[in-house]
């Protein structure tokens, strides 16, 4: 199944196999591919020339559809299962407080007060059963606060660090 937008006004469930459901019905177009990006389309006796422009973006590709073009979002299902997890903009975004996942021990810190961090830098080491867990960024910001210290006891979900808002 594919969720499938049109520039940003249009939405379309779409699902593939044998027959093409849109919405719920039942298309089934006759698709004559010419060349890579081109395409001659018949549904329902008209006839539909489709041009794929750009080819850098599968996920979001301009198409041409009888010289007039279109921005096409398309969304897979693991898409649609990361945007229901809260997962969908993760990479991009400006990062919260980080919390202990877990009690444990902090064994040391990796970064300073004001020090501006990327997703995924690693921020302090926590050890917790007999394991060092390596707590990372959850995206993009200057460190405002460190609240804890090598040797300090943390419990679940307590900030450890605080980041510029």
């Amino acid at each position: 199944m594919l969720n499938i937008t049109v520039n940003e006004k249009h939405a379309f469930e779409v699902t593939t196999g044998e027959k093409y459901l849109v919405n719920g019905e039942e298309l089934s177009p006759d698709i004559a591919q010419i060349s890579d990006t081109q395409f001659h389309v018949l549904l329902n006796n008209k006839s539909y020339s489709i041009v794929q422009i750009n080819g850098d973006d599968p996920k979001n590709p301009i198409i041409s559809v009888n010289g007039t073009n279109y921005t096409v979002g398309v969304k897979d299902r693991f898409d649609i299962l990361l945007k229901n997890l809260g997962m969908d903009s993760v990479s991009a975004k400006q990062a919260a407080d980080v919390k202990a996942p877990m009690p444990g021990l902090v064994l040391s810190t990796l970064v300073e007060v004001g020090e501006e961090v990327i997703k995924d830098t690693p921020l302090l080491i926590l050890q917790a059963m007999k394991m060092e867990n390596m707590i990372k960024s959850p995206g993009n910001g200057i460190i405002e606060k460190i609240l804890v210290k090598a040797g300090d006891t943390v419990e679940k979900n307590q900030v450890l660090v605080k980041f510029k808002g």
